[in-house]
């Protein structure tokens, strides 16, 4: 019996097809280095990652439903990713909106806030995502439910927003072009940190199943 459902395709084509447009402005913001270490020109870097994204990520979850056979946790986890990479390209896109649109090089205190803009953003979008398809809860969303929720996220934005704003700090280190440095690296190093934490958070404790 196969795990993956109709709805699953959907809902992963959909967010496929999502991270596929919130990584344009990235794509804006570091075109120059994009450009000089692919030889791509822009409009194919847009229609790849666009296109690669929206088939990348349903191939993906049928590998997980095949493997999760074996180990069911896997096609839950391949789910959570999923969601996952929605949240940090959605933060990746709003923190490279905010950037392109307000500043190109900003103090560490509007980075923070631009982070943290970013962050209640993806956050958000993560509540209703996996309460409703990662880990299938289907009761109304309820204050307790809520409060653990945006309690467990709090941590991770801790994490997130204090590892990118430290990383940040390193960005005159010249291992990387400033523009890289500010809108992928930095960004990406706060929530890879806080990836772990979410899933057992929200697993565990937040959309945990009532027995």
């Amino acid at each position: 019996m196969s795990l993956i459902q109709k709805n699953d395709v959907r809902n992963v084509t959909i967010i496929g097809a999502a991270v596929g447009l919130l990584v344009q402005p990235v794509i804006t913001n570091t075109l120059m280095e994009i450009e000089r270490a692919t030889g791509l020109s822009e409009s194919v870097l847009r229609i790849a990652c666009f296109f690669g994204f929206l088939l990348l990520a349903p191939l993906a979850l049928w590998v997980a439903s095949v493997l999760g056979k074996f180990l069911p946790v896997i096609y839950q986890f391949a789910k959570f990713a999923a969601v996952g990479s929605l949240n940090s390209f959605m933060n990746l896109g709003v923190f490279n909106l905010e950037t392109l649109l307000v500043s190109q090089n900003p103090t560490k205190f509007v980075f923070g806030i631009f982070a943290s803009v970013a962050w209640l953003t993806s956050a958000t979008n993560s509540y209703f995502w996996n309460k409703y398809w990662t880990f299938d809860k289907r009761e109304k969303p309820n204050s307790a439910e809520v409060i653990l929720f945006y309690a467990i996220t709090i941590g991770s934005w801790l994490l997130s927003v204090g590892v990118s704003t430290l990383v940040y700090s390193a960005k005159d280190l010249g291992l990387t072009s400033p523009a890289v440095w500010t809108n992928v690296v930095s960004p990406i190093a706060g929530f890879l940190t806080a990836f772990i934490w979410n899933f057992l958070g929200y697993k565990f404790f937040v959309f945990r199943k009532n027995t």
